[in-house]
């Protein structure tokens, strides 16, 4: 029988639930005249599920099946704050192509039902449907422009190997079931303190295989840079942001929870990853020339120092992962946002690297804030990008990982070369064609604020720390 208390710790998904349900059939008969209302009614939707957050009752929900906690709490913030950007960043990018349809915000509401339910996942079951709600609707978003081949390939590309990682995933669920009895974390946990049997570690290895695809970590890395470049790049926006928040989280609370006493296998799979992760994602970037191309091998260079605070496997290393993505979701949607002010005189997208040569001099304020973001991606103080990469890094060295944290450090010079060269390409290179002048307020106001985010960033430590050691203790 359900309880009161279970159904008021899920609040948010029922929240968004009803939303998505009632707006589907607003869709279904008013049409996609009615998009710019069903646009706003899905962000004042995501707005709600965040306020119910606030003062709600904490603890384990439905016999333990999930788990409502600070962890859980910041990380939905966090993703609920991303699709509502992607949300609002649509309009005018759908408005020089193909019209944007009303199913598009409905979509991302049903996508951040999913997401919910991973961070707040308790069960290998429940860590499983709420994967695949958000994975069956990022396939479409992704091939959301049906007439573009490149939108089209990319949704494509993204269902196949998703498929891949999900029955790869499923392996390794059966696998932990078959040999712990138990699909509950903490049940999973319990059987392995007693030592891990061979069964076991090819369930955790595969579990990890299949959550390291969703995170697309090296190398599971390789649909990343072709979805990125071929969806519609406030969709891209959302991808680089709200499930890379869910999928990391996910990947924390299993390892830590679940996996807990398996720490020493686990331990070396999550080095390699983030290693793999920084390098190939530092180097593969140099070459190109696409900028959504380039970040989206950013993305998986940022997975890989996000993961240096996970393989620390401390509390200290928990708080610095949720840091790392809480800044880099702000770096991530301000990027995207510039990203959608790339336009040539008639207003036509433009994503070469090549067109921001010579940016300083017609849009100076355009060519700052994607300096400013592209410097602290680099992870140069005094910019907020800097302290989300000492805070991985300290974690690292506080749990006797020297070496791993060294490494890092050295290999993050890799990336700071690609972000560099496009400050440098903005403010010393012959200039390209203009881009037309026109950039919505909302495009705005979101580089804007994430921009002074950035560069005083420092004056919200505290709240910062504070927060992410309230979610880490959560987990131990």
């Amino acid at each position: 029988m359900i309880d009161a208390l279970s159904l008021s710790m899920v609040m948010p998904e029922l929240i968004l639930t009803g939303a998505g349900l009632i707006l589907l059939i607003v869709a279904a008969y008013a049409g996609d005249r009615a998009t710019q209302a069903i646009n706003w009614l899905s962000v004042l939707a995501l707005l709600g599920a965040g306020l119910s957050m606030v003062g709600a009752p904490q603890g384990s929900a439905f016999d333990g099946l999930y788990s409502a906690d600070a962890f859980s709490s910041f990380a939905k913030a966090l993703i609920y704050v991303s699709a509502a950007a992607a949300i609002l960043m649509a309009p005018r990018f759908f408005a020089q192509g193909e019209a944007l349809r009303a199913e598009y915000p409905i979509l991302i509401v049903f996508s951040s039902i999913g997401m919910g339910m991973m961070v707040s996942a308790a069960d290998l079951l429940t860590l499983y449907v709420g994967l695949e709600l958000t994975s069956l609707s990022s396939y479409v978003l992704a091939s959301f422009m049906r007439r573009d081949v490149r939108s089209a390939e990319a949704g494509l590309k993204y269902f196949v190997l998703g498929a891949l990682a999900s029955g790869i995933l499923l392996y390794g669920i059966s696998l932990l079931y078959g040999f712990t009895g138990t699909t509950i974390f903490d049940g999973v946990a319990t059987a392995m303190r007693d030592g891990i049997s061979n069964g076991e570690l090819f369930g955790l290895v595969f579990v990890l295989a299949g959550l390291s695809f969703k995170i697309s970590a090296v190398p599971f890395h390789m649909w990343t840079p072709d979805v990125y470049e071929g969806s519609p790049t406030p969709v891209t926006a959302f991808f680089a942001s709200a499930p890379k928040v869910a999928a990391l989280g996910l990947t924390v609370r299993v390892a830590i929870e679940a996996l807990g006493p398996g720490s020493s296998a686990w331990q070396q799979i999550i080095i390699f990853l983030a290693l793999a992760s920084i390098v190939l994602g530092g180097v593969a970037a140099i070459n190109q020339t696409n900028i959504k191309r380039l970040l989206a091998y950013s993305s998986i260079n940022n997975i890989g120092f996000a993961l240096i605070g996970l393989a620390a496997g401390t509390k200290e290393g928990v708080a610095a992962v949720l840091s790392y993505l809480a800044i880099y979701v702000v770096m991530t949607l301000g990027s995207f946002a510039c990203v959608l002010q790339m336009r040539d005189a008639d207003g036509k997208p433009v994503e070469e690297i090549s067109s921001l040569a010579g940016l300083s001099q017609s849009r100076k304020g355009l060519a700052a804030a994607i300096a400013i973001f592209m410097f602290s991606l680099a992870g140069i103080p005094p910019l907020f990008g800097f302290w989300a990469k000492f805070l991985v890094f300290d974690a690292a060295v506080g749990a006797g990982l020297t070496a791993l944290a060294a490494i890092g450090i050295a290999a993050s010079v890799i990336g700071a070369f690609y972000y560099i060269k496009i400050v440098k390409i903005m403010y010393f290179d012959e200039p390209a064609p203009e881009y037309a002048r026109s950039g919505s307020f909302i495009e705005n106001g979101i580089i804007t604020i994430c921009a002074v985010i950035i560069v005083f960033g420092y004056l919200l430590n505290p709240m910062l720390d504070s927060a992410t050691a309230a979610a880490a203790q959560a987990l131990f």
